[in-house]
């Protein structure tokens, strides 16, 4: 409702507006809402709650998908791809993992597979985190000073334990930045979240920062519930933007670089992108975290375009690997330049690189 979907929200928490550039003008768009305890979705059993991980989910969402196509088997032979932002940087290729791991042990094509697609995405933690304070300290968030001191004192592998010379060099470096959206550092803050009786005036291309709070009032709706057939219960009672489920991981990979190296192997297309100015999982942590990946660079670093301005910026590499940036765009691409974002998607799904001019 926010991103790529066919509606966004209008400020009375009510009114739907067509989205133009949402991706099922390029595809058919499945959304799953995962793990359990995300959005609408639930478990009859409590303990899924709260032992949640990277190994289950990706376990549960492959039984998704397999019961989905039989009850849509028409579905069943096209090609299949699985795009997703942030943390489903783990979601994703861990999904495209066990579609490849059953492909093989059954020995022909159970799930099509034949991409992915991830944003801003968490996929190996120390080049993320490094990246990260560099991004700050490169675009005058912090000072230099703190991030020199970030770097002398923190180890961010996982299994670091930190300092407090590191505790206090980074709590320096986060108050330095300030109250702003950390995933849009240019983007303004919302501070009146309310609906309003009569929706504001609205345009695709400049999401209201306080949107989320119109999708909230939406989803909460008891026609909306009743419509989409929501499971309501006690336990579950209304539809939130944000899950605690993820506290209580107990499954957390510090990479998926393995995994990505795999789908490559497989000749499964791999391109990774990122809005330029997310500051949580900026830019400089996919550089960063791809140096580590040792791949051959086929095609060098040159802006791709749409309607005769820059869209972003590409690179290609051996073995089926693409990285994007998309100008202007933060950690939620889809919301800040649907435009690009859905140029990305369509040259993704053609299979076909971005345009040149």
């Amino acid at each position: 409702m926010q991103e790529l979907g066919p509606f966004r929200v209008g400020s009375d928490g009510k009114t739907l507006y067509k989205n133009q550039y949402a991706w099922n003008h390029v595809a058919n768009v499945l959304f799953l809402e995962s793990p359990a305890g995300v959005g609408f979705s639930y478990s009859n059993t409590t303990s899924d709650f709260v032992k949640g991980g990277d190994r289950k989910t990706a376990a549960d969402n492959y039984i998704f998908l397999l019961n989905w196509l039989e009850r849509f088997p028409e579905y069943k032979n096209r090609d299949f791809y699985i795009a997703g932002e942030s943390y489903a940087g783990h979601y994703v290729p861990q999904l495209a993992h066990n579609i490849v791991y059953h492909n093989k042990k059954a020995n022909k094509t159970i799930i099509n597979l034949k991409g992915i697609l991830i944003g801003n995405a968490v996929i190996n933690q120390e080049t993320d985190s490094i990246g990260m304070i560099d991004y700050w300290a490169s675009h005058a968030l912090t000072s230099l000073e703190s991030s020199r001191k970030i770097h002398k004192y923190c180890n961010f592998s996982l299994d670091a334990q930190r300092s407090d010379e590191c505790n206090s060099a980074l709590d320096e470096a986060g108050n330095m930045v300030g109250d702003i959206d950390i995933y849009n550092i240019y983007y303004p803050l919302c501070f009146d979240g309310n609906v309003t009786s009569i929706p504001k005036r609205f345009s695709i291309m400049e999401i209201d920062p306080c949107s989320g709070y119109y999708v909230y009032s939406y989803f909460n709706l008891p026609e909306v519930q009743e419509a989409i057939h929501a499971n309501v219960t006690k336990l579950h009672y209304d539809w939130q933007p944000c899950s605690d489920v993820l506290e209580e991981w107990e499954d957390r990979q510090s990479t998926v670089l393995p995994f990505l190296k795999e789908l490559m192997e497989k000749e499964i297309r791999v391109w990774i992108f990122s809005g330029d100015t997310d500051g949580r999982v900026p830019v400089t942590s996919t550089q960063y975290s791809l140096e580590v990946m040792n791949i051959t660079t086929l095609n060098s670093w040159r802006a791709w375009y749409r309607d005769r301005e820059v869209g972003g910026y590409v690179q290609e590499y051996i073995d089926n690997l693409t990285f994007v940036t998309v100008r202007g765009a933060g950690h939620e691409v889809p919301s800040y330049r649907p435009d690009r974002a859905l140029s990305l998607v369509s040259y993704f799904v053609a299979g076909i690189p971005l345009p040149k001019k």
